[in-house]
């Protein structure tokens, strides 16, 4: 993105500030609401995805007491039944009022740029500033153009401290390329990627796929929670099949049951996570995971045998070649909606495989030299969250983002980028309760800006992201979601020995050993 510069820009100055409003920049701004923090939301609201990016249907993939903030519990939370996208932005706003964040909110302002004006040694890996010194130097280390809806003249801002909380997805959807003269330009119907179909109201959204040869690309969740209100829009005897185009499958789960045991008891507790593989481990820990491994390739199979028996995934070739623990050790495990099957058994959903595929004037041509018709292309493919940061970091921090050879962005705690000064990212990292996991870091930042405890240097803190790195490397394919749901107990308790809290957050031996854990677990008592 070329930076525009202005001459002696009029500056409001202030310590922290935070880009974003979703989940979570709500939970970083109560958490530094000591510190007044700006926060700047795009929008008119706050929600982030869960307003963007969420379709009629969209629902919460978890119980409510699995997404909940550790010190505000919904008020309905035993309810068994999945929210709807619509709940969950009542329970952040519910959240946001209760703890008085929105006076914080500057809504309608996008943030354009980001300006370094620290010292340009603190950029240096192995300096004693920025990221790993001082996080409130008292001095501004960066400014932030911001651009307000209905100014034509931007605003801007200095900081001592600013916290990155656009997450990665929404805003840049991510299109697939195609070979010359066979990209949607030659196709006579209409393309979109989901984003663009999150916009469309119900109506709309039935107008468009109704009585319509529909191709949704993809099968992960957006994607097959699309294909599901395709279906539904095509009752009847008008109506067509949606046909999904699948690349890679994964594995999917009706519910969090299996064989009658709760879900929870296979990866969730410290008992199950000690067949796992985690950062930092002792040489005795490393033999009893080798030891155990084949247990933990039971367990993956158990769940398998399950999914086989409750779900027609050999009836439509949808049987995964890679074992479940690598979805779930990459976040990558999916709730299928109920009625998912019951509308392929009735023809209007079916499915297609396919490495690649390009257009052609009335629809999709694949790899097998097969050609089908479509009213409609959806690219359920996903979103470019590294360019949406590169839209905004200026250079050299643009380049930071993919610093290691995997492509990931480096992240200590999940968190500090230990090359970025005075910055920190919060809701980069995933893990199966992504609500719990940006809580947690955020207390845990809160602690790091106030000085209750100093980071690490720089080589230190790369060496840690590094074996986190190599640890899902070695358990899953698909590693470079920086996922961390096999050693998530682990990852929480080191971030608790930093803050100089007890790791070890039950009540008794067995509840520590064999219960989940969760935001409640991290509840700081008054």
């Amino acid at each position: 993105m070329a930076e525009n510069h202005y001459e002696n820009p009029p500056l409001t100055i202030s310590k922290i500030g935070i880009i974003g409003a979703g989940v979570s920049g709500i939970a970083a701004a109560k958490q530094l609401y000591h510190h007044n923090p700006v926060v700047f939301e795009a929008s008119d609201s706050i929600g982030g995805v869960w307003r963007t990016c969420a379709y009629n249907s969209t629902k919460l993939q978890s119980a409510r007491k699995d997404y909940e903030f550790s010190d505000f519990p919904w008020p309905n939370r035993d309810d068994p039944s999945f929210p709807t996208h619509v709940e969950v932005v009542d329970y952040l706003e519910s959240y946001a009022k209760h703890f008085d964040v929105l006076k914080f909110v500057k809504f309608n302002s996008k943030v354009m740029e980001l300006h370094f004006v620290g010292q340009q040694g603190m950029t240096q890996l192995g300096g004693n500033g920025g990221a790993y010194g001082s996080p409130l130097p008292g001095h501004p280390v960066w400014q932030i153009v911001v651009q307000t809806n209905g100014s034509q003249n931007p605003q801007w801002y200095a900081f001592e401290f600013v916290v990155v909380c656009i997450g990665k997805y929404g805003d840049i959807p991510k299109i697939p390329s195609f070979p010359h003269n066979k990209g949607p330009e030659i196709f006579q119907g209409e393309v979109l990627h989901s984003i663009d179909y999150c916009k469309l109201d119900k109506d709309a959204a039935s107008q468009l796929l109704k009585g319509k040869k529909v191709a949704v690309i993809g099968y992960k969740k957006s994607a097959i929670d699309l294909a599901v209100e395709c279906a539904e829009a095509n009752q009847g005897p008008e109506g067509q099949p949606c046909t999904m185009v699948v690349r890679t499958l994964h594995w999917t789960v009706p519910h969090y049951s299996v064989w009658g045991l709760p879900f929870f008891l296979f990866y969730s507790t410290r008992a199950s996570q000690l067949l796992h593989e985690k950062p930092n481990q002792s040489f005795l820990r490393t033999m009893l995971c080798y030891l155990l491994s084949p247990l933990r390739r039971g367990v993956s199979k158990f769940i398998e045998s399950y999914l086989l028996w409750k779900l027609p995934l050999l009836k439509y070739s949808l049987k995964p070649d890679h074992p479940f623990e690598e979805d779930y050790a990459s976040c990558q495990m999916a709730i299928m909606p109920e009625n998912f099957f019951t509308e392929a058994d009735k023809g209007n959903i079916v499915f297609k495989r396919s490495s690649n595929w390009w257009f052609w004037k009335e629809g999709i041509e694949f790899d097998d030299n097969t050609k089908m018709k479509a009213d409609v292309v959806i690219l359920a493919t996903g979103y470019d969250g590294k360019k949406k940061l590169k839209t905004i970091l200026p250079d050299p921090f643009r380049s930071l983002i993919e610093y290691h050879p995997s492509g990931i962005m480096p992240l200590y705690r999940g968190t500090i980028h230990p090359l970025i000064p005075n910055m920190a990212f919060v809701g980069y990292i995933e893990s199966v309760a992504n609500l719990h996991t940006s809580e947690l870091r955020s207390m845990w930042l809160a602690r790091y800006v106030d000085e209750k405890f100093k980071l690490p240097s720089a080589e230190n803190m790369l060496e840690q992201i590094y074996k986190e790195m190599e640890v899902s490397r070695r358990i899953t394919r698909f590693y470079k979601r920086h996922c961390i749901s096999t050693f998530s107990i682990n990852h929480g308790d080191e971030i608790c020995e930093e803050m100089g809290w007890n790791s070890w957050r039950k009540r008794s031996w067995f509840a520590e050993a064999f219960s989940p854990y969760g935001s409640q677990d991290y509840r700081l008592k008054n």
